[in-house]
């Protein structure tokens, strides 16, 4: 019904399956523990910047967890707007880097982030929860809020000093955009050759399974 399944991604030519997947959910109770934590994570990025650049974070995060997981979960069907939450969560880490200055509690911020990512990167090591999507959706974010997320105007200070000073860290931010945006159009266009190609991403990382599942005495990670 549109989730992200390998074999018709690939053999069957349905590449907008890394797209419809997004928009899918495993059941209400998925759909909602995801909601809630797009409220609590996505609010302040739209109140700041605005539903366009956080509809971009969103859907580009989405795809980019898609493809990343495309390369690895072959035997299974994944669906759920992960990559796009962890999206907004990598948008958030590039923006208080650059914003560093401005924020007035760097640390507790930065502590909580570190928190929801850890929390949910330790999910996703449990039996049928994908981290591959969590990965690529906060890559991507990450590298769009470089892009999209501007600085603070410090020429409306309207000094000398400050409008130099601003000048610097425009021309170096506009180095970062640059940056940000070459990796980022390079990790999609190789990451989708690679899909679309059938490459498997374990052959080239024989330990990256247990960022999928890690096997305990409480379950194994063949599915049973």
């Amino acid at each position: 019904m549109g989730a992200l399944e390998w074999n018709k991604v690939v053999h069957h030519h349905q590449g907008w399956r890394l797209i419809t997947c997004i928009w899918l959910h495993s059941g209400v109770i998925h759909l909602l523990a995801r909601s809630m934590s797009f409220i609590f994570v996505g609010k302040h990025v739209e109140q700041q910047y605005g539903f366009v650049r956080t509809g971009i974070i969103y859907l580009l995060s989405g795809v980019g967890g898609s493809i990343l997981a495309s390369l690895f979960i072959r035997g299974s069907i994944s669906v759920g707007a992960s990559g796009a939450l962890f999206g907004f969560l990598g948008a958030k880490l590039s923006e208080l880097i650059t914003n560093w200055t401005s924020h007035t509690d760097k640390v507790g911020a930065l502590f909580t982030m570190f928190l929801i990512v850890v929390i949910n990167v330790a999910i996703g090591i449990l039996p049928h929860v994908g981290n591959f999507a969590h990965i690529g959706g906060f890559m991507t974010g990450f590298l769009l809020g470089f892009v999209l997320l501007p600085p603070p105007q410090l020429e409306s200070l309207n000094l000398p000093v400050a409008v130099h000073v601003y000048s610097k860290y425009k021309a170096d931010q506009n180095l970062l955009r640059l940056l940000a945006l070459i990796l980022l159009v390079t990790g999609f266009t190789v990451g989708l050759v690679m899909v679309f190609r059938g490459v498997n991403a374990y052959d080239h990382c024989h330990w990256c399974h247990y960022l999928k599942c890690v096997p305990t005495s409480m379950w194994k990670c063949d599915g049973t």
